[in-house]
């Protein structure tokens, strides 16, 4: 991390410590959990679906091996 990062946290904890304003804090927080949300809660339902698949195709073995993807990936190239 570079040096002018930790002296922007550094700037940031000491106004942070001294803020009053309840209305600036809740801004705050609320912009944190939406930098936090889960990728999972971002996905489109399509996706969401596509992935349930993939682990439910996983689950029964329905699985190619790496070894079998490079060799059809490298026929490719």
């Amino acid at each position: 991390m570079s040096i002018s990062i930790q002296n922007k946290k550094i700037e940031l904890i000491q106004w942070l410590s001294t803020l009053e304003d309840v209305s600036i804090i809740d801004s705050i927080l609320n912009l944190r959990k939406d930098v936090e949300t889960d990728w999972w809660d971002a996905q489109s339902k399509e996706e969401l679906q596509d992935i349930e698949q993939s682990m439910l195709q996983a689950k029964e073995g329905q699985i190619v091996d790496n070894e079998e993807v490079m060799k059809i990936f490298n026929k490719w190239h």
